[in-house]
């Protein structure tokens, strides 16, 4: 542990909230001291959206060490389900209430709550946001993911989509689209928008697409194994990735390839200004699963020289390294964004696609730089959303 002024992922309990908050039915009851309310701000400021997370903190004091801690869980635990009568909860511990050692599950489980509820065990000084939120959609579908028979039509489900990802909504959209030209349904996609009744029929499916391995692979590995659902391994972000996509999608279920007739990545890149752009030098960062993407489609398709790659989390540093190795390049893995800046202002590429701290040390360098990737401000949340969200609070 060190002390930072800026970090790329938070604590793992905030990983759960991306999760709990992208779905619906879903209360996440958090042990944790007065201070961790400060997660909310994450969704309601920064992804604009017009109501809290459903998240109920035990909001513990340091008067309440001395006494009975494990008492204010379980009442929260009690007054959460009577208020918001979830279809199911999530427990866990923040980093802080992790030291006091409480036993969330077991004290939740000791109450006989009239609904599922799911343990979390999220090791706070080890592990960090993406892990939570791939370890909380893990156990979600453990728990309430069900064997059913397939559905009638070829159908799958988009699973890794969570609240403040980057461009999830957007990538949902047009994910479903596409499969739509191959005569696939989608059946459920979580954990954004869905219920806890909705992962239970998440085995109608006849398989999955895993949308961001860093959010849902363990789950999608769960799923294969269980439910015997296959799952894509490739991230349809740009065009060579997006036919690749089709190709595994082609494979899995014997449908034949669509036509290419609506695909408009290719025009745009091959349109690329070569004198302006063709060959400028652009060094990549961000998350594992976006940087990849992002290296592929600047030197494929539009012709950039990528003179580096890297990630700040540590679970994708594998792939990452093997595509920075395509390039001729070592791949940086740090979550120390001043490790980042150095190696920026070492190489002084031409453009940076990164994610907001990169956009902070581009200006500082006097680099364009382009967001690709979470963590990510205010700005890169789109405003007809945040217009949506305010048009449903008014009605």
């Amino acid at each position: 542990m060190k002390l930072t002024l800026w970090t790329y992922e938070g604590p793992p309990h905030v990983g759960a909230m991306r999760v709990a908050t992208a779905m619906k039915g879903l209360h996440y009851v958090l042990h944790a001291p007065q201070g961790d309310t400060y997660a909310d701000l994450l969704f309601t400021m920064i992804e604009r959206r017009n109501h809290r997370p459903p998240v109920t903190y035990t909001t513990f004091q340091a008067r309440d060490l001395g006494a009975d801690t494990a008492n204010l869980f379980k009442d929260a635990a009690r007054d959460a389900f009577a208020r918001f009568q979830p279809q199911a909860m999530i427990v866990g511990a923040s980093c802080t209430a992790e030291l006091i050692q409480d036993d969330p599950g077991g004290l939740a489980e000791a109450l006989a709550l009239p609904c599922p509820v799911i343990p979390l065990d999220l090791p706070s000084y080890s592990r960090k946001e993406n892990f939570g939120a791939d370890e909380t959609f893990f156990q979600i579908v453990k728990g309430l993911a069900k064997p059913l028979p397939r559905t009638e039509s070829v159908t799958c489900n988009l699973i890794g989509p969570t609240a403040l990802g980057f461009r999830h909504r957007d990538d949902v959209t047009e994910l479903t689209r596409l499969l739509a030209t191959m005569g696939i349904t989608v059946n459920v996609c979580a954990p954004l928008d869905a219920t806890p009744a909705d992962i239970s029929r998440l085995g109608a499916a006849h398989f999955n697409v895993l949308m961001y391995p860093e959010t849902a692979e363990t789950a999608a590995r769960h799923l294969d194994k269980a439910l015997g659902q296959p799952f894509t391994k490739t991230v349809p972000i740009g065009t060579h990735a997006t036919r690749d996509f089709l190709a595994e999608v082609a494979l899995i279920t014997a449908l034949p390839l669509p036509p290419e007739s609506g695909l408009r990545q290719p025009w745009y890149a091959a349109s690329v200004d070569s004198t302006y752009l063709t060959g400028k030098r652009v060094y990549i960062f961000g998350d594992g699963t976006h940087a990849i993407a992002a290296a592929r489609i600047a030197a494929k398709e539009i012709g950039f020289e990528v003179v580096g790659l890297g990630a700040y989390n540590r679970e994708q540093a594998r792939p990452v390294r093997a595509a920075a190795k395509t390039y001729g390049l070592e791949a940086l893995i740090t979550d120390d964004y001043l490790e980042v800046e150095a190696e920026i202002a070492r190489l002084q590429p031409e453009l940076i696609l990164g994610t907001q701290m990169e956009r902070h040390i581009a200006k500082r360098l006097g680099i364009p730089c382009a967001v690709i990737s979470a963590p990510v401000h205010v700005q890169d949340f789109p405003p007809a959303t945040a217009r949506r969200w305010a048009l449903k609070a008014r009605t």
